[in-house]
């Protein structure tokens, strides 16, 4: 399929399941939002505070992901079935390992990572509970990411999508019964937002792992009898480690935007939190076809086809254009109707209206961004990505942003994203160019 089947027909065969999986995340992590907001704005501000850490732990398990289904779908091409099996395998005990950590963190180190950031008695509350049990219960995500990525290296991305809406129906129906105390439950508040969570990435990961063992025939599970292999493991590494990064920056340039609004206003950094909840409808979307990319070029890279890289390029890059088009009309035309499911105060209101406004104005340019770096991920050059978002989501950004904030007024600050879209977006394409000469004119 991924060598024979028509460019444009693979690419909605494996990216549509992918987009749907994904849309229904961002729906429950609006969910998440749109209940907690109903305690209080403190209680909105809590969940937005631990975003960046709950999106450090997405970026090293969809890093890892990367790594894994960029290495997997290269030894697929070339019909090396241990190496494919190796891949499988020492990607679960990375996504292991690695859980451990956060785990260790939760414990340690999430009542002193929002005492870092304010001294709002209920923020900090909330928020340390809200935080501790998804981490501590951070192998649910883990689990959920990793095996949902080994089914859509081998193209079987229906099977991916059904563990994703078994997970996320499962936050959306506990959500409510968990916050506010439904069914004979207790009312557990913020820490009820977090339960539900986990539960749905415990759930979809137990959804994703039945499928691999019964459905995916391409990967042998050997569990009994396994050993790291520290080959296998830089190599995953290779593209995943800068793939970590690459996702796990935005962690780095959320806290840095919330210490910079916090200047302003609390009222500011709850915009901030619901802006990054509503702009997943519109990237997520992208996002799948930047998951589906890296298998076809991998792929097609082994298989020596750089006609069939270059076309599923081009029709992934209109795709993308065309969806963060919709987004753009979405927040100018509409920021009242969406803003009004999460925010009443009427300062906050009005931040809110200006931020999405003025950020959506750089979608365009997010959209090259992504597609480009998947081609780069899938050829093995995950560091070109890596640069490209370090200095989209921190070299361009944080400054900008700060820069603009000693003009006093914080609807400049939002400024900053559209312009590191334009200097990242040029960047990127110069790279490409690059990429192309070197790589994959000598096929």
């Amino acid at each position: 399929m991924m060598g024979t089947m028509s460019e444009n027909k693979l690419l909605l065969t494996i990216s549509v399941p992918m987009m749907i999986s994904m849309l229904i995340q961002a729906l429950y992590n609006v969910v998440d939002s749109y209940f907690v907001s109903k305690i209080s704005e403190n209680a909105l501000n809590a969940v937005a505070l631990a975003f960046p850490l709950q999106n450090l732990m997405i970026g090293v398990s969809v890093g890892t992901g990367v790594g894994i289904n960029s290495l997997l779908s290269r030894r697929l091409g070339q019909k090396n079935q241990k190496a494919v099996n190796d891949a499988a395998m020492n990607g679960i005990f990375l996504a292991v390992l690695s859980s451990l950590v956060f785990v260790a963190f939760g414990v340690f180190f999430s009542r002193m990572y929002f005492e870092s950031q304010t001294k709002v008695s209920e923020i900090v509350e909330g928020g340390t509970a809200y935080l501790s049990i998804c981490t501590i219960a951070s192998f649910g995500i883990f689990a959920e990411i990793t095996f949902s990525r080994l089914l859509q290296s081998t193209g079987r991305t229906m099977y991916s999508m059904i563990g994703q809406l078994v997970g996320a129906g499962t936050n959306i129906i506990l959500d409510p019964i968990m916050i506010f105390g439904y069914l004979g439950f207790p009312a557990m508040g913020v820490a009820g937002a977090a339960v539900a969570t986990v539960a749905g990435q415990i759930l979809g990961a137990s959804v994703d792992l039945f499928f691999n063992l019964k459905k995916n025939n391409e990967i042998q599970f050997k569990f009994k009898g396994f050993r790291p292999d520290l080959q296998v493991i830089r190599q995953i590494y290779a593209v995943g480690f800068p793939a970590i990064l690459n996702t796990s920056i935005v962690s780095f340039m959320t806290f840095g935007m919330n210490r910079i609004l916090l200047g302003f206003s609390t009222a500011a950094t709850a915009v901030m939190g619901v802006y990054f909840k509503l702009q997943s409808f519109i990237y997520m979307p992208v996002f799948g076809l930047n998951n589906a990319l890296v298998p076809i070029v991998a792929y097609n890279y082994g298989a020596r086809k750089p006609d069939r890289i270059r076309k599923t390029m081009l029709i992934a890059l209109m795709y993308a254009s065309g969806i963060m088009l919709i987004g753009i009309l979405i927040f100018q035309l509409m920021p009242h109707q969406i803003l009004s499911l999460f925010i009443e105060k009427p300062e906050t209101f009005k931040i809110g209206i200006a931020a999405l406004k003025t950020i959506s104005t750089g979608f365009i340019f997010s959209g090259i961004i992504l597609i480009i770096s998947a081609v780069f991920q899938a050829l093995g050059h995950g560091v070109y990505a890596l640069v490209v978002q370090i200095i989209r989501q921190l070299a361009a950004v944080l400054p900008l942003a700060y820069l603009f904030s000693l003009s006093g007024d914080v609807n400049m600050v939002w400024w900053a994203f559209p312009v590191a879209e334009i200097i990242s977006a040029l960047i990127c394409l110069a790279i490409y160019r690059f990429v192309v000469k070197r790589q994959l004119l000598m096929l």
